[in-house]
């Protein structure tokens, strides 16, 4: 049985993309079938530790906010 590193295999496939490729990966993950979400999770990971605390408040705040809005009316 083969050792998969799931976070070095995203890595290895995305690590040569040009900006344009990254974004488009990341577009065509969003929406789409579950299987894109650990590559993503992977992606906001990279991105996660290297951003400021002040940036990582903001991305809370908005992810906070945005679940607010989705989540379903109390009945």
């Amino acid at each position: 049985m083969i050792n998969l590193d799931l976070r070095q295999a995203i890595i290895k496939n995305v690590g040569n993309n040009t900006k344009e490729e990254i974004k488009d990966v990341i577009e065509d993950s969003i929406g789409n079938e579950e299987k894109t979400l650990p590559g993503l999770g992977v992606l906001f990971e990279l991105i996660w530790k290297e951003i400021s605390a002040e940036e990582q408040s903001r991305l809370v705040d908005a992810l906070h906010s945005k679940l607010q809005q989705l989540k379903p009316a109390a009945t």
